[in-house]
Formats: structure tokens, C-alpha cells, sequence
């Protein structure tokens, strides 16, 4: 494997759930340690899984894994990081300010950007103290810090001060507050992912389209702030044998191969590795230490039954959705999993059967329009544009609040609007046009915001907030974006996913996120099921049977209704083709 030539001393590696980057980084450690380099593996997924893959307890201490000569292993715990990061940031003010300004600021912290640098607040020391390193030679993670994350910690150092006197706005700057004391750190360690004698860093992806292009962005994105030793690697691409006497196998195939010969040109000069997709789950030692081999593994389930999988489908789903005649069906879920093509497939059903739909969406690489490749009555398809949304917002933003400010805390402002939570809260105030149509008629809604960004909306900002104050005791009627969301009279949210352990995990996290903001998911849709079709090829039939713990696990442990969609052997673009993915002969389909 071409990322492991002369591989420096940190190895990061990162990419979307279910690209298998937990998987590679793992058997990085192992093949680093076989080969006698003393090896410390740390993970800061929130939903990682490293204790499970090498079948031992690990937590957040460095353990040594007895199986594996050489190898240590640490779990920071995300989760537990921010809530000690929030503890430390709202205990001294706790009983000093009124208990409605602590909760705001509670909420202001309860978001993904918290979790994300309280992470990487844990794990600094492991970039810049070398007493506390210094008995190992390669330190592998799995999951860097994202672009954004680097960014906020490169912003100025004023962010307290600031934010206090209240002339910040909704953003990502709140987790910032605590962060004076460690700048030196920080700068440190940013500093280190930036060497390329020290740092690797290796963008893990699927031979999808769609995912490469992500992974296109989040290059760019890193390489903007100088993490320019970038390394890719495509993971899980079936074998060709697998394709000879398999029709769906052959289309998958042609459909990865035909994303490879497509990769975008900003991903084309970086070194690149294939890793072949393997029949097993990567658990355990034999298993992982097959990985990275060259050695094709073989499939064992060519003795085992196919799969019978008798599981809910699209169609009864749609069945509830188009009985009150109008109403919000929002699709939400991690990039990959197919939100575009299952929010197109729900419109164009809708439609079909005589009903006034809207289908729209602000996914800069969603492509409704190709997906759609065609008209029918009845159906509007729109766009928002997330860029002009945004400095929409911004300029809204600075002649209002930044107009009574002076230079610094202007530049201050101007630095605390780049935040990505900025695009969702101006993506969202677009949207909240659109939904105010679903009255009348369906609308269907590609890539909504996320909870933590409604969560923001109505605990830091104010429109939610506001309009309570004005009219809570005028007695006049009145509705808010977020109340029409909370009701599921009128809202419908549908969490996509995946039939693996990470995808799973990271769409039970964005339930969660939604019951805070106060928002029920209505159903989850499982896309792309192996194990709702009929294969032959060994190592697929394999694979179905491991897609089997995890539809239990949403059916029983997640979901309050759920369909699962097969995987198609053509891509379902156009409307005959989408009508098909959601008729009553869908599932099992091979069309």
C-alpha cells in the first residue's frame, strides 16, 4: 500500500460512515506493530468501535492489546469530552447568571462543533507532548479533525470577550469561550498536522460518485489550510471475479468502475490504494490482518441459504405519508447513504398518484435534475443555493448588528459568520419559504438542517424565541418554522441509513440530536440492502447475511416504522425508474 511507504509518525485518517476508515486504520496499526514499530492506535469517532474490533475493553486509557506484540490502543470518548469541556465553560457562571442565559449557553454547546473540538482538545497532548508519546514511533487515529475544526481554532484570540458581550451571533464560536488558556497548544498542534515529515493523512472513501466528490471537497478544504500530504484510498470495491455469473454484482461493477474513471480532478495527483471489499465482518485479528493483504480473501458463504428478508418496503411507507394529503417530508442522514435519490423517488410516487408535490433541495452535489431526467404533472423541483443564501445572511447580518461595531469587533463578527452552522441557519430561513407551502401540497425536502441547527434557531437566536415573547400573551395564533416542524401532523422526517454498524450509529446520534429540538423522526429508511435482493455471487450472499444485526437493530432498538430499499442493479435515475424503486414490486427488484 502505497500510504504506508515511509510512513512518518501520525497517520490520520478520515472520511464519512461506513467508508471503513475505523477498518483500515486498525489494520495499519497491526501491520505497523507486526513489522516491530511500537504503535499507539487512538480513536475519536463518536461511534467507534475499535474495543469491539479487537475484542477487548479500551476506553478512554491507553491499553495494550495482548494479541498484537507492540500495539496500544485509546478510545476518546467524544461524548464525555464535551460534556466536561461544557461543565468547565458553564460551571463558573452557574448560580451567578439567570437560569434562562445558562441554558442558552448550555444549548449554544450542545452541537457537533463542541463535540469536535472538545475531541481534539483530548487528544493535542498526543500531537505535542513528547514525554507523554515518546515510547512510540507511529501514533495511527482514526478520524482527524475536520477543515473546520482547524479553522476555528486558527480564528483570533478575542472569542470571549466577544461572545459575552453578546455580539456574536448563532455559530459555532460558542464552544470557543473556553479556549484562551491552550492557544499555545493548539497552535502547537496544528502546526504538527501541518508537517509533512510528521503527518500523513489519509481520505478514506467508497467507489461512489457521490462520495468521491465529498471527499474532492473535504481534499480541497484541508489542503486550504495547509494539510497538503494527503493520501486516498477506495475502500471496498467488489472484486471482478464476483461480477462473472451475478447480475447484480456485474452492474455494481460497472457502476464502481465507472465512478473510478470519473474521479475528480482535484483527487487524481494524490497517491491512491484499492482495497478490495472483503465477504467478512473486520472483526478480530485474522480478519483484520487480511485487510491490507494482496491476497484475495474468499468467501465462505457459498454453502449458506440466500437470504429471505420479508421487511417493510418504500411503498407502505409512501402509503402513510400521502393520507393526509399535504404535509413536510424532510430526508435526513449522513452524505452517501442516498438521501437525493430516495427524496426524488418519494415526490415522484406522490405525484404519480394525483398529488401537488414540491421537491426541493440545497445539496450543492444533489443533482435532483439528473436524477429526475424528466417531468410529471403535478411536480415542482427547486434548489436553494446554499452560497447565495449565505451571504444573503451575511450582509443581513453586518448591516444590522456589525453596523454598530467597531473594527475589531467587526473582523470578529465577519469571523464568527464563516461558520458552517452560518450556511445552515441561512439555508434554513430559505427553507422556511418552501415550508410554509406544505398547507397546501406536499413538500418533500432533500438535506435538511441538522438538530443541532434548529437547536441554535431557537435557543440562541431568536426568531423561535422571539416571536413567543411577542405574542405569547397577545392571544393571537401564530406558527414558526420550528413549531411546524415539531408537529407531526405536518412534518414527516425520514432518517436514511445504511445496513452497517457506523451509518447505524451516526443516524441514531441525529434521532437523538431531533428529540431535543423537540422534532420525532417519523421513520428510518434502510438503503441499499444486499440482503433485499437475490444474489448468487458468494461474497455478496455474505454480506446480506451480515446486514442482518443491523435492519434488527433499527427495527427493534430504533426505528417506530422503517422500510428497507434494495440495492438496484441500475442506478434508479429518471421517473420510470424512480416509480419503480417505490411501486409495489420494488422490493426483490433487480430493475
Amino acid at each position: 500500500m502505497k500510504f504506508l511507504d515511509q510512513a512518518p509518525r501520525f497517520l490520520f485518517f478520515t472520511g464519512k460512515g461506513g467508508v471503513g476508515k475505523t477498518s483500515i486504520a486498525c489494520a495499519t496499526a497491526i501491520q505497523l506493530a507486526d513489522a516491530g514499530r511500537q504503535v499507539l492506535l487512538v480513536s475519536t469517532d463518536p461511534a467507534s468501535n475499535v474495543g469491539q474490533v479487537f475484542g477487548t475493553a479500551i476506553g478512554n486509557r491507553i491499553t495494550a492489546i495482548a494479541a498484537v506484540s507492540n500495539l496500544a490502543a485509546l478510545e476518546i470518548d467524544p461524548q464525555a469530552a464535551a460534556q466536561a469541556y461544557r461543565d468547565r465553560i458553564v460551571g463558573p457562571v452557574r448560580g451567578m447568571l439567570p437560569e434562562t442565559v445558562v441554558a442558552g449557553i448550555e444549548e449554544q454547546l450542545s452541537g457537533a462543533c463542541t463535540t469536535e473540538i472538545a475531541a481534539f482538545d483530548e487528544f493535542t497532548a498526543l500531537l505535542t507532548d513528547s514525554a507523554l508519546t515518546s515510547d512510540y514511533d507511529h501514533i495511527v487515529f482514526d478520524t482527524a479533525p475536520t477543515g473546520h475544526t482547524i479553522r476555528l481554532l486558527q480564528l483570533p484570540g478575542a472569542w470571549s470577550g466577544f461572545l459575552e458581550t453578546g455580539k456574536g451571533d448563532a455559530s459555532c464560536l460558542g464552544p470557543l469561550a473556553g479556549l484562551e488558556k491552550q492557544r499555545a497548544q493548539y497552535k502547537a498542534a496544528v502546526e504538527a498536522l501541518a508537517d509533512t515529515q510528521r503527518t500523513r493523512l489519509m481520505l478514506v472513501a467508497r467507489a461512489q460518485q457521490a462520495t468521491l466528490r465529498e471527499v474532492a471537497h473535504t481534499h480541497k478544504e484541508l489542503a486550504s489550510i495547509g494539510l497538503s500530504q494527503q493520501y486516498l484510498i477506495v475502500n471496498g470495491i467488489l472484486p471482478d471475479s464476483e461480477a462473472e455469473n451475478d447480475p447484480l454484482a456485474a452492474a455494481i461493477h460497472e457502476r464502481e468502475q465507472a465512478a473510478l474513471n470519473a474521479v475528480p480532478a482535484v483527487l487524481q495527483q494524490l497517491p491512491c490504494d484499492y482495497v478490495p471489499l472483503k465477504p467478512f465482518n473486520l472483526v478480530g485479528l485474522p480478519a483484520l490482518r487480511q485487510l491490507l493483504s494482496a491476497t484475495p480473501a474468499q468467501a465462505q458463504a457459498s454453502i449458506d441459504p440466500a437470504v429471505e428478508l420479508d421487511e417493510p418496503g418504500l411503498p407502505e411507507l409512501i402509503d402513510g405519508i400521502a393520507k393526509n394529503g399535504h404535509g413536510l417530508v424532510m430526508l435526513m442522514g449522513k452524505g452517501g447513504v442516498g438521501k437525493t435519490t430516495l427524496a426524488a423517488a418519494i415526490a415522484v410516487e406522490l405525484a404519480r398518484r394525483g398529488l401537488l408535490v414540491h421537491l426541493t433541495t440545497s445539496d450543492p452535489a444533489a443533482h435532483l435534475s439528473e436524477t429526475l431526467n424528466g417531468t410529471i404533472g403535478s411536480l415542482n423541483v427547486s434548489r436553494i443555493d446554499p452560497h447565495t443564501e449565505t451571504e444573503r445572511y451575511r450582509q443581513h447580518i453586518l448591516e444590522t448588528k456589525g453596523a454598530k461595531l467597531d473594527a475589531q469587533g467587526r473582523a470578529l463578527l465577519e469571523e464568527d459568520l464563516r461558520s458552517p452552522c452560518t450556511e445552515e441557519i441561512a439555508v434554513f430561513q430559505a427553507f422556511s419559504q418552501v415550508i410554509r407551502e406544505a398547507g397546501k401540497k406536499f413538500v418533500v425536502m432533500d438535506t435538511a438542517p441538522t438538530g443541532h441547527t434548529l437547536l441554535l434557531l431557537d435557543a440562541t437566536g431568536a426568531y423561535h424565541r422571539e416571536i413567543n415573547r411577542q405574542m405569547g400573551s397577545s392571544g393571537l395564533h401564530y406558527t414558526t418554522p420550528l413549531m411546524r416542524l415539531q408537529d407531526p401532523e405536518l412534518t414527516k422526517v425520514l432518517i436514511v441509513t445504511l445496513a452497517e454498524t457506523t451509518p447505524v450509529l451516526e443516524a441514531a446520534n441525529l434521532q437523538a440530536d431531533l428529540n431535543r429540538a423537540g422534532i420525532k423522526p417519523w421513520a428510518w429508511i434502510i438503503n441499499n440492502s444486499i440482503a433485499a435482493t437475490s444474489v448468487t455471487s458468494p461474497l455478496l450472499r455474505q454480506r446480506a447475511m451480515n446486514e442482518l444485526r443491523e435492519i434488527n437493530a433499527v427495527a427493534n432498538q430504533h426505528a417506530r416504522r422503517y422500510a428497507v430499499v434494495p440495492l438496484l442493479r441500475h442506478e434508479p435515475v429518471g421517473v420510470e425508474r424512480l416509480l419503480a424503486l417505490t411501486g409495489e414490486n420494488s422490493r426483490h427488484s433487480e430493475s
